[in-house]
């Protein structure tokens, strides 16, 4: 499938991956962003982010939007957190509804985030798992919900439910990797706790694979196959950094500089793709090792 392709939050490096990855597939790719960067990489045109947004002419679109929530949950944070999650779903389902049924995109990709499943121990998540409990969740929860009424004026919606995408452009590969430079790095509370983390060029990849594979919608796991828990992800990231994993952070501390955000820094989600797993998808670095590798070999 190809043709045109929007993209909202096109300039953050997701999207830029994405739209790398979609140029070079053959499609015309819009995106839509508050900061945008300038046209580069097969980029049809970059816009900033109006309050009735134009989808006219694409065929598919993904909203990549929300801010991070990796730090303190302020009251004006998660207003934040609100307005680029829902409150955009929302403006793009008007908008959507704005449009005669023909000129609507056939497809939406929405981001959702593992964070919906909320602290499940153990268990297998696959797609049919119920959302659990907690701020993260609800928010998740609201997000999709969101997205479904976009479903309801006839898109096929994908809910991707992303994990911890590793990227080294990405903030939260970095953040992982500063300690472990500077000799500090090690596990996070027990380190029990699974991690649902993807290579951000299988991201990219499994969402162009989702909006051309007509069967799929609903939640997908936009995770890597095999989830690691904390204790053996630091592990490995410290071997593959030629540094030490021995200082484990408590949970006090983590809650002294992170606050509310730390239940979910500590919460466990063993989440499978198994969606993408059964519509053919094959992942270019299912394993952490791997994944590893490329990034820091290549700084990707």
């Amino acid at each position: 499938m190809s043709g045109q392709l929007g993209i909202v939050g096109a300039s953050g490096f997701i999207g830029r991956e994405l739209a790398r990855q979609a140029a070079a597939a053959g499609w015309r790719v819009c995106g839509f962003s508050r900061s945008p960067r300038g046209p580069g990489g097969g980029i049809a045109a970059w816009r900033d982010w109006p309050e009735r947004p134009d989808f006219r002419g694409l065929d598919a679109l993904v909203n990549l939007a929300g801010e991070p929530v990796n730090r303190r949950w302020t009251a004006e944070r998660r207003r934040g957190f609100h307005d680029s999650r829902i409150g955009v779903t929302e403006r793009i389902a008007a908008g959507l509804a704005e449009m005669p049924a023909a000129e609507r995109p056939r497809v939406l990709v929405n981001s959702s985030a593992v964070g919906i499943y909320g602290d499940r121990g153990d268990e297998i998540l696959e797609e049919g798992a119920a959302p659990g409990s907690g701020y993260l969740a609800d928010l998740c929860r609201d997000w999709e919900r969101a997205a479904d009424r976009v479903a309801a004026l006839g898109p096929r919606v994908m809910k991707w439910r992303t994990g911890v995408v590793l990227g080294s452009e990405g903030a939260a590969f970095r953040q992982m990797v500063m300690p472990f430079r500077l000799g500090i790095g090690g596990r996070l509370g027990s380190g029990k706790q699974w991690m649902p983390w993807i290579h951000v060029a299988d991201l990219a990849g499994s969402i162009l694979h989702g909006i051309g594979h007509p069967t799929l919608s609903g939640p997908v796991n936009g995770s890597a196959p095999e989830p690691e828990r904390n204790l053996d992800f630091t592990r490995k990231l410290g071997k593959a950094l030629r540094r030490p994993a021995l200082l484990p952070v408590p949970p006090f501390a983590l809650k002294l500089v992170l606050g509310e955000f730390a239940e979910v820094v500590l919460a466990s989600q063993r989440a499978i793709p198994r969606a993408l797993l059964e519509s053919g998808f094959r992942f270019r670095y299912p394993a952490l090792d791997g994944a590893l590798a490329d990034l820091l070999a290549t700084g990707k």
